[in-house]
């Protein structure tokens, strides 16, 4: 098998082009899109990279999560696929690149196979995942979940979006049940090229983050119980505040992550105050904590930091406290060997580069428990992301997209 040249390159402007195609399809208001998955938007989306995937000469299979797989033929018919993409969904103000830099990255990468005449003996599969996002029906991630054994398809069909839309009827009602086994595909390996999302890469000078290891998390929903009071007739003293135990609930999470660096982070996201209004010491206070660390040991030590915490400042203040785990996963380690190959590409294209642990949940942490997976990454400006006003440059998406267009070529195999 034939090494391939280190002045082999995908065509850039193609590859810009087609993300400025497909960010016109369920565009948002102010530059970014609204693309959420199952949506009408979400089938038109999926038309247009079926007809590009076709006439890049893949052949399209779909299974019943509805997700893409586009398969271009290796020379040895026994040999297991190379897969390679991300997702096509949004959030509801979502940019142009997450996720379908990915996708149509992984597109181009054959595209300019079939212009340079490069046969593999692995064949190649470019893959729209279902529902990474999360956004419409929860949790993300949905479809390789299911792929990856992590939910059941009747677990997943019945999610409901806002609406009360379960999953499986509005997958039905788009047109994009397919007909395969979900998981029933075999994986030789795996490859997903992403934005980065965080703002280290850019605030580094690197160009190429190579993803060695994914943020395992914890997400805890914290209900806190007070009494409901007028804020200006009741003393100080004889206050029973949900609120102020959240404030210093937030401040101690945010201690614990700092205390475990490097690679921890912890923050409130979601709060619900009750009755929130502006004359009322809110009564019952609902917010969720979310924990990350790469490392198990850290991860599950500053769970249990949190709880401990929580139910202190709770007792302090004569607060009713429960707390129950609404999202979890493990740190995910990403295959050595592939990570070996993805830094060996960047270091052959002369392209800088630095090890990154992935900060945010992709669909490749579920391919990794199935099957041989790494991640790429590329910059983004200011570390911008779920945001209409997400942005790359071209040079980073092509030197993204070369990266992954040498590490398959090397993983599947070019036949000389």
């Amino acid at each position: 098998m034939a090494a391939p040249g280190q002045n082999l390159r995908i065509n850039g402007a193609r590859l810009w082009d087609s993300l400025g195609r497909m960010a016109l399809v369920g565009p948002g208001v102010a530059g970014g899109c609204n693309r959420q998955t199952l949506t009408d938007a979400d089938a038109e989306g999926r038309r247009l990279f079926q007809s590009w995937c076709e006439d890049a000469g893949m052949t399209m299979g779909v299974d019943t999560m509805g997700t893409m797989f586009a398969t271009r033929p290796g020379t040895d018919p026994e040999a297991l696929p190379v897969y390679m993409g991300s997702h096509l969904d949004t959030q509801p103000t979502g940019g142009r690149y997450d996720g379908v830099l990915g996708v149509l990255g992984a597109l181009e990468v054959v595209r300019s196979m079939n212009d340079l005449g490069i046969r593999t003996r692995h064949p190649i599969v470019v893959t729209n995942w279902t529902n990474e996002e999360g956004a419409r029906f929860a949790p993300a991630m949905l479809a390789s979940g299911v792929f990856a054994g992590i939910h059941t398809q009747d677990y997943a069909y019945a999610r409901t979006d806002a609406d009360g839309k379960r999953f499986g009827d509005e997958l039905t009602r788009i047109g994009w049940v397919g007909d395969e086994v979900v998981g029933a595909r075999k994986m030789h390996a795996m490859f997903e090229l992403h934005i980065e999302q965080g703002p280290i890469l850019e605030a580094e000078g690197k160009k190429i983050g190579v993803v060695t290891h994914g943020q395992g998390l914890w997400w805890l929903e914290i209900t806190l119980t007070g009494k409901d009071a007028h804020t200006g007739s009741t003393p100080m003293h004889m206050r029973v505040n949900a609120g102020l135990g959240m404030a210093r609930i937030t401040e101690r999470v945010h201690q614990i992550a700092m205390a475990h660096q490097p690679n921890a982070v912890g923050a409130v996201g979601q709060v619900k105050v009750f009755p929130n209004s502006r004359n009322v010491i809110p009564g019952r206070v609902v917010f969720t904590v979310d924990i990350r660390s790469p490392e198990q040991a850290k991860l599950d030590l500053m769970r249990g930091e949190v709880e401990r915490a929580a139910r202190a400042v709770a007792a302090e203040l004569g607060l009713g406290c429960s707390i129950e785990p609404v999202g979890h996963f493990d740190p995910v380690t990403f295959d050595p060997a592939l990570v070996k190959v993805v830094r060996g590409a960047a270091e052959k294209l002369g392209l800088s580069h630095m090890d990154i642990v992935s900060g945010a949940g992709h669909d490749a942490c579920w391919t990794a428990r199935v099957a041989p997976t790494v991640m790429i990454m590329c910059p983004c400006v200011g570390g911008l992301s779920h945001n209409e006003a997400e942005e790359i440059t071209p040079e980073w998406a092509a030197a993204g997209t070369d990266v992954l267009f040498h590490a398959v070529l090397e993983t599947a195999g070019v036949v000389s």
